[in-house]
């Protein structure tokens, strides 16, 4: 199996010495997700948590939206031509009865670590159609959601803490899962942004977690119209991103009701849609 880092030559020069050594790099691979025996996507990863991954991706297409949904997940052996298994293809089994969305090759493409799904036709061929509206309330059980900006603020610093691989690296990107309390409930990496988070909302599918209504999802650098999109999917109230959005990210959160915060460095950040859900009034009083 694909390790998470590989080792390098590097030629470093500092203040004019010229110096070799060996480096710590992130590893990247292809994984290519195949749906009941057929190719659905490709797309590059650190390997590691591939099978949650795969499902993670799977509910961000529509496919899967809870545990019972899912048969298994398996490497497909002999996917080399000398029958050798690369660990770089996985298998999704449905389980039976479950209906297939119909996912045309518009969205049967080749994704990237940096951009996620790439060539895409239109708008409207992206959407995805939620399980779950984005509901903190669970029906009408629990008051709504209401979070402190200083809780928001002291995420980021948590989300770093629990890095290890970006320490070694400093080329990884991360996604953490955060109670309404604070407390950190999961964080995966990957070269892709969009694949940390998949990792994410699949390990929650595998757990029985889903949707998670009252958490909120921390990313890594800007948060896009798919990392949007994968939040609402996921049934997630609170997308939180330390650098900017994206003008579709904070459409598509005005349009279904996703808290959408960016710019979350310190105790500065910019609320982009869903404001309902962060105390701004008891801060600006504090203020």
């Amino acid at each position: 199996m694909g390790r998470v880092t590989e080792r390098r030559k590097v030629i470093r020069v500092r203040d004019g010495a010229v110096s070799s050594r060996p480096d710590t790099l992130v590893a990247e691979e292809p994984l290519e997700i195949r749906l009941n025996g057929k190719p659905l996507a490709i797309t590059m990863r650190t390997p590691g948590d591939d099978f949650a991954l795969a499902a993670g991706f799977l509910v961000s297409e529509g496919v899967l939206g809870g545990a019972d949904e899912l048969r298994n997940i398996v490497y497909c052996a002999g996917a080399t031509a000398d029958g050798s298994n690369t660990y770089n293809v996985v298998d999704v089994s449905t389980a039976p009865g479950v209906v297939i969305p119909d996912i045309t090759l518009e969205r049967n493409v080749y994704t990237t670590s940096s951009c996620g799904l790439c060539g895409k036709a239109s708008l409207d061929a992206v959407r995805t159609t939620a399980r779950w509206t984005v509901d903190d309330t669970r029906g009408g059980e629990l008051a709504p959601l209401l979070l402190e900006p200083g809780l928001l603020a002291d995420l980021p610093d948590r989300l770093r803490a629990a890095q290890r691989v970006f320490d070694r690296t400093g080329g990884l990107h991360a996604a953490a899962l955060f109670s309404e309390d604070g407390e950190l409930l999961d964080v995966r990496e990957d070269v892709g942004r969009h694949n940390a988070v998949d990792k994410l909302v699949g390990r929650a599918l595998q757990n029985g977690a889903l949707p998670l209504s009252r958490t909120v999802l921390l990313v890594s650098g800007r948060a896009s119209f798919e990392l949007a999109q994968k939040a609402v999917m996921a049934g997630i109230p609170v997308l939180a991103a330390v650098s900017a959005p994206s003008s579709l990210a904070v459409d598509l959160a005005a349009e279904t009701g996703l808290t959408l915060v960016g710019f979350l460095r310190g105790a500065s950040m910019n609320v982009y849609a869903g404001e309902h859900r962060i105390a701004l009034r008891a801060a600006a009083a504090q203020g």
